[in-house]
């Protein structure tokens, strides 16, 4: 708290509790915009899978230019485009406008990224990683307060769009807020920082392989983020129609959800730094989601749908994306950038393929998402147990 960048660090903070009730705001609102966008769930679903395109689109390009132009204005940059996208979706009339103005939100996602990772680094040069990983934690209060928000609207029978407003209100606040924050110099040397030898064991007698276990941590992106983005998605619309559960119920799941998520995020940051290896939970998380997946497709109650909801946040969105990043960092120290962009590339083509694949299989059976989702956790489990033979392979030789 004595670091002079702490409030501009609040300010970046602040835009990730926007961007996670951003994230799920179409899924949230799925019945009502289906009937303004006179569609069905699938139409919605294709609507959500811009978000993935739009991130894909200047992710790269962002990067590059953050480091040329700062921080700030890329943050500036991302909060203008979000208000863009919560604003347009309220005004589109059909699926191809909202899918357009649905790309805004995934542009203004990479143009915060780019300013605010790289921002959070250099406010806190010997404590970058927790800095990095606090921004999840802010993204799961932001899922876990939206379904209250918008719980709160259907009982009280009021407009489905001032959930879309109370967002457009904070980043309007937060930029405010932020005119008079300063940022520290870019691309300052960092220090280095001070970790564990429990948490990044060093395999280097034995080289990794980039076609085995690095091709396999670069998928795992991709079916790390397929597993949560499913229940972020369509959750609610499963408790809804299979488990029984009333709509404002169906909606909390995403609440339990981020709860479970924002646990994680304690829990892992503290057993990373003193117990156990990134790459041990790069398998042990999506296990733990695939048996919980397969229990919530057998026995779809609504006890079953909170506790699936809680242990798939815990399991899954709290930060396997993540430490499959820094088990990517400890088997290729050289390539640190390169890595960091392929792996997020997979995760984006995650977001935009998925809803396009689970709104095909919404018009059969909802039961069929969550089998997809187990399917898709059932590979990732493979790959991480290749990855973790290959670094057991690799350690041992040391």
């Amino acid at each position: 708290m004595k670091n002079k960048y702490t409030s501009t660090a609040l300010a970046m903070y602040i835009n990730y509790f926007v961007h996670g009730m951003g994230v799920i705001i179409l899924a949230q609102n799925m019945t009502y915009l289906a009937q303004q966008l006179h569609t069905d769930k699938a139409g919605v679903s294709y609507v959500i899978s811009a978000l993935g395109i739009g991130r894909l689109i200047v992710l790269y390009a962002s990067g590059v230019l953050s480091d040329k132009f700062g921080r700030k204005p890329f943050i500036y940059l991302g909060m203008i485009t979000y208000i863009m996208f919560f604003i347009g979706i309220l005004i589109s009339p059909n699926v191809t406008v909202a899918f357009i103005f649905a790309l805004l939100a995934g542009i203004a996602n990479s143009f915060l990224d780019a300013g605010t990772y790289p921002g959070l680094m250099e406010c806190y040069p010997k404590a970058s990683g927790t800095a990095s990983v606090m921004i999840k934690a802010f993204i799961s209060a932001g899922q876990f307060v939206l379904p209250m928000v918008i719980g709160f609207l259907v009982n009280s029978g009021l407009y489905f769009g001032y959930s879309f407003i109370f967002c457009i209100a904070i980043l309007v606040l937060n930029g405010i807020f932020l005119a008079k924050r300063v940022f520290p110099p870019a691309n300052q040397p960092a220090p280095t920082e001070t970790t564990n030898e429990v948490a990044t064991e060093k395999v280097s007698n034995h080289k990794p392989n980039f076609w085995i276990e690095g091709i396999s941590l670069i998928l795992i992106g991709y079916t790390a983020t397929a597993t949560f983005y499913i229940i972020q998605v369509w959750l609610p619309q499963y408790g809804r129609e299979v488990a029984g559960m009333v709509d404002t119920s169906a909606l909390k799941l995403i609440s339990y959800y981020s709860v479970g998520s924002i646990l994680a995020v304690v829990v892992t940051s503290a057993l990373v730094k003193s117990l156990i290896k990134p790459v041990r939970f790069v398998f042990l998380y999506p296990l733990i989601s695939l048996v919980t997946l397969t229990v919530l497709w057998m026995f779809p109650t609504p006890t079953i749908c909170i506790i699936s909801a809680f242990v798939i946040g815990f399991a899954a969105a709290g930060g396997v994306l993540q430490l499959a990043l820094t088990a990517m960092a400890d088997l290729f120290p050289s390539s640190k950038g390169k890595i960091t962009g392929i792996v997020y590339t997979a995760s984006s083509i995650a977001s935009f393929t998925i809803p396009l694949i689970t709104g095909v299989l919404s018009k059969t059976n909802m039961s069929n998402i969550i089998l997809f989702d187990a399917g898709v956790t059932a590979l990732g489990v493979v790959l991480a147990i290749i990855v973790n033979v290959r670094y057991n392979i690799m350690v041992k030789s040391n």
